[in-house]
């Protein structure tokens, strides 16, 4: 049975010499993985590997079994073409950040629409967004995807409550016993990021880059804390490089 439905992509992984098996995290079925053939064997079928980029936004027709563990894709095109994720080395960084955080997260496989549709739009204001907004993307990115997993930071930062425990997810008056928080500056910012609700606020945000950098180190150990297995992230440290 065909179903019509939209994918991101999160990552492709090139079978034999025409193939791809490509793992989507796609509106109706979460995150599947799915056979393409026939897609890298000749120049006319480079356009279509092309499709299968990591971020790359997807309207797909595809056959799904709820028994079989690789589905197949019988139509593809564009669901929305970006002007620079794909190309620009700092958005693109980005993307791949998000991408990669998005596939530590999500179960598999189960659907999960709303958390579909921020993903997807929050690529899209990427690709339209200015300089001061995209230094500040995945920052904003990793603060929000945790709602969607029941374990986002509570915003109740003020002056007794100035250190974040990210045991707890929340500002406290004293320093925990544990390792596991952020203090000073950085606990203020995080506070200012937690109150952005869209893309387009984060111009407001003024870091320097060092700041950038230990504040997504701390949100990968927040993630750490709270995800069986999360592991490291390989794509941190391009982030850090690319971002300055």
């Amino acid at each position: 049975m065909t179903h019509k439905t939209k994918g991101i992509v999160l990552r492709t992984i090139k079978y034999g010499e025409t193939s791809v098996v490509v793992t989507i995290f796609t509106e109706l079925f979460g995150v599947q993985t799915y056979m393409v053939n026939g897609v890298r064997t000749a120049k006319k079928s480079s356009a279509k590997a092309n499709h299968f980029q990591p971020a790359a936004i997807l309207d797909m027709i595809v056959y799904h079994n709820d028994l079989q563990s690789m589905q197949r894709i019988k139509e593809f095109k564009w669901d929305y073409l970006f002007d620079r994720v794909l190309s620009d080395v700092i958005k693109n960084s980005i993307a791949l950040y998000m991408v990669e955080l998005l596939q530590k997260c999500l179960p598999q496989p189960e659907q999960n629409t709303p958390l579909f549709y921020f993903c997807e739009d929050v690529l899209i204001q990427l690709d339209k967004a200015n300089k001061s907004v995209t230094a500040n993307f995945a920052l904003y990115f990793s603060l929000q995807l945790t709602h969607f997993f029941g374990f986002k930071m509570n915003d109740d930062f003020n002056e007794q409550q100035n250190i974040l425990d990210l045991q707890e997810g929340s500002f406290v008056k004293d320093q925990p016993a544990h390792p596991n928080f952020i203090d000073g500056e950085l606990a203020m910012i995080t506070s200012q990021l937690l109150k952005v609700m869209q893309p387009f606020e984060l111009e407001d945000v003024k870091l320097h880059h060092d700041k950038r950098r230990l504040l997504l180190q701390h949100y990968q150990d927040y993630y750490a804390l709270h995800i069986a297995d999360f592991g490291k992230m390989k794509t941190l440290m391009i982030l850090h490089e690319v971002l300055g």
